[in-house]
């Protein structure tokens, strides 16, 4: 009788227990990143997907992460990790000098003269300061001569490679939360390029200059590597941010009709994972 007992009163305190932290997690967003996520989207007009995932125990929470979205600058992260593989298999060198006329471009990638950003002249860099260019500050130009170099084709097949089904970069390129999130776990670990490379490139993307978004309410020691992407409705950011208990990878993409908006909303989202993950640690 007595065991019996005993047990009954375990199972019982089990039960009260896992009720109580049940109930704790749901009325303590801070607890719960589901419902941190949540609550900053709370109010929010437009379309949002979020992605977060712990690097260190591997666990995600995503937020409508399968909704296709225009990747605007995003599609240069693409061409970087395949500008490097190519770097790296020695079928281009870093110090290569590429020179297109604008015009060309233009012409090459359908851009029309009343959306075109230049219209005449020509640009001229070697793949080194392209990639800067395009990564740090996001210049279109640069990223064109890139993808010329080593080809449109090639960056598809990137993507296909590398299992990014829901990415596409011809045409007007598209992604979705949970591909761009899967490609900044694999720069993490080393699955896109050598360890040299890998480090390149996560260099660049932590020189980052357009720190409107993620970085903007974190403390300023924090080492963020992300980009950024915007064009019309369109407003994202993304990366890798690097904290002393853990890293971790988020993952913002947003379609409204007011993108300054969402810009505020990116950053207050990135602020709350960020605590987040600093009250747990």
């Amino acid at each position: 009788m007595k065991k019996k007992t005993i047990l009954f009163v375990f199972i019982f305190a089990v039960l009260i227990g896992a009720i109580g932290l049940y109930i704790f997690y749901k009325i303590n967003p801070k607890n719960n990143l589901h419902e941190t996520i949540l609550q900053t989207l709370s109010g929010a007009k437009g379309k949002y997907s979020v992605v977060v995932e712990d690097l260190k125990n591997g666990k995600k929470e995503s937020f409508n992460g399968n909704k296709v979205y225009g990747a605007a600058s995003l599609y240069k992260l693409w061409v970087m990790a395949e500008t490097f593989r190519q770097i790296q298999n020695g079928t281009l060198s870093k110090n290569e000098t590429l020179s297109e006329d604008i015009n060309t471009l233009n012409k090459d990638f359908d851009i029309s003269t009343e959306s075109a950003e230049l219209t005449e002249g020509k640009i001229t860099s070697t793949v080194r300061d392209a990639l800067k260019q395009m990564i740090t500050i996001s210049h279109n130009y640069s990223a064109l001569l890139l993808i010329k170099r080593v080809g449109l084709s090639n960056v598809a097949k990137f993507l296909l490679k590398n299992g990014f089904i829901n990415s596409h970069i011809g045409g007007i390129p598209t992604s979705t939360a949970e591909d761009i999130a899967a490609f900044f776990e694999k720069l993490y670990k080393g699955e896109l390029a050598n360890t040299k490379y890998t480090q390149e490139m996560l260099d660049l993307l932590k020189a980052q200059k357009l720190n409107g978004k993620l970085p903007k309410y974190l403390p300023k020691e924090i080492v963020i590597a992300h980009k950024t992407g915007e064009i019309n409705y369109l407003s994202h950011d993304a990366g890798i941010i690097y904290t002393k208990n853990k890293d971790y990878i988020i993952v913002v993409l947003s379609e409204s009709n007011y993108p300054p908006g969402a810009v505020e909303r990116i950053a207050q989202i990135s602020k709350a994972v960020f605590d987040y993950f600093s009250t747990k640690n």
